[in-house]
């Protein structure tokens, strides 16, 4: 491993280990839109192991939001778990299928979510910064 590439790792995981919890939430929905991008792009370029990479990332992504959502501290969070519930299984079967369409579906959806995070953490919960 290179020396930039040492840093740039080093960098990363401090980035996350100082980050406040609505902060990382937003680094991963940042990752999830990302992995939708170039899910999207592989379509198009008909790169079908790219695509299986980013949409199997995408969905660990939405697996572990999926997890780690307490609906017993917000019950509207049940809405919340079956939008990710839906967004998998889209995901899922765009993988099998090659259907650029459900990854669309999938972006537009979660894009607001992504969104309304970033607002949060920029606002501070809790006074947190």
């Amino acid at each position: 491993m290179t020396t930039q590439s040492h840093l740039r790792n080093r960098y990363a995981r401090e980035a996350v280990t100082t980050a406040s919890p609505a902060k990382l939430v937003t680094m991963l929905y940042d990752r999830l839109l990302k992995d939708l991008h170039d899910a999207e792009a592989g379509l198009g370029a008909r790169d079908i192991q790219s695509t299986h990479n980013a949409l199997s990332h995408a969905q660990d992504i939405l697996w572990e939001f999926h997890s780690t959502l307490d609906t017993s501290v917000w019950k509207e969070g049940e809405n919340l778990k079956r939008i990710y519930e839906w967004a998998i299984d889209m995901l899922m079967n765009a993988n099998m299928e090659k259907n650029l369409q459900r990854v669309v579906d999938v972006r537009e959806v979660l894009e607001p979510l992504a969104e309304a995070w970033h607002q949060v953490a920029a606002q501070g919960v809790n006074g947190e910064r």
